[in-house]
């Protein structure tokens, strides 16, 4: 056979290979419907929130369905608060509540109608001590990129326990650390007990429209102490969201919560401490 008809033969062998296509429809398990719980107490005086939803399929296209009409409370020691359902699914605290160190809260949850075959889920979530910024700084590096970089840098007194930190940042009031992907949480294991001695703990990007800082501008620091489960949470959900790598390793686990019965989420208790530093001239 010559050059030609070897040619024209491997030619229709390749055709007929791509061209022998199925459709294919992958049928997803949607499983069972579970409760979605989400909220936490902290030692600020506001009106805290618990949020409660259900799960949906892989292609629902629409904001998870609220769980309205619940009964909700939490108590610590010898204190029951009760939460009012002030949007559908979204429950509150008045707004004198503040949570107080080294207690243990329980979130109490009474459906209306069981979702995922129960009707009642509670959890608990202890309070660990405060640890306060006693102050923090704004250094400007130039050199960092063409337009240069913030460096929020942070100064406090670490316990010889082990603490579990997520640093967040404001604005002129409003955060910008505002999504999971974005909390910078952190243990002590290289510094448990010592001082923090100017630690970077935030950056902004001044080629960032979001990030671009002027004089004037004020940035608030706040520290939240959380507990170890809180911050494994927070890891494993933050995994989950950037994706694997390699590109084609195995899926990440289900992120664990701590809600019983077989509910999705996470109730935290944790407190806060903030300062504040005004930007200065460059």
């Amino acid at each position: 056979m010559n050059k030609t008809g070897k040619f024209l033969i491997t030619a229709l062998l390749f055709i007929m290979i791509i061209s022998c296509t199925e459709r294919i429809d992958i049928e997803l398990d949607e499983g069972s419907i579970r409760l979605v719980v989400d909220g936490s107490v902290t030692t600020d005086t506001i009106a805290h929130k618990i949020t409660l939803a259900k799960t949906t399929s892989y292609f629902y296209d629409q904001e998870s369905p609220s769980v309205t009409g619940a009964s909700v409370s939490i108590t610590a020691g010898e204190r029951d608060i009760r939460l009012f359902e002030k949007e559908p699914g979204a429950y509150y605290t008045d707004s004198t509540f503040s949570a107080l160190e080294g207690l243990t809260y329980t979130l109490n949850i009474i459906l209306a109608t069981p979702v995922g075959g129960h009707t009642e889920y509670s959890v608990s979530a202890y309070m660990n001590n405060r640890v306060r910024i006693d102050s923090a700084n704004l250094i400007f590096h130039p050199e960092w990129s063409d337009s240069g970089f913030y460096e929020v840098q942070c100064y406090l007194k670490d316990p010889p326990t082990n603490n579990f930190y997520r640093f967040l940042v404001y604005k002129n009031g409003k955060i910008l650390s505002d999504t999971l992907d974005e909390w910078f949480v952190t243990d002590d294991r290289f510094f448990n007990g010592s001082y923090i001695n100017g630690a970077g703990v935030a950056f902004f990007d001044q080629g960032s429209e979001n990030g671009k800082l002027a004089g004037g501008d004020e940035i608030t620091l706040e520290l939240n102490c959380l507990e170890q489960g809180h911050a494994g949470f927070i890891w494993e959900a933050q995994s989950e969201l950037r994706g694997s790598n390699p590109l084609f390793s195995g899926p990440p686990a289900n992120v664990k919560g701590n809600i019983n019965n077989g509910a999705i989420g996470y109730f935290a208790a944790y407190t806060t401490s903030r300062v504040t530093i005004k930007v200065g001239a460059k």
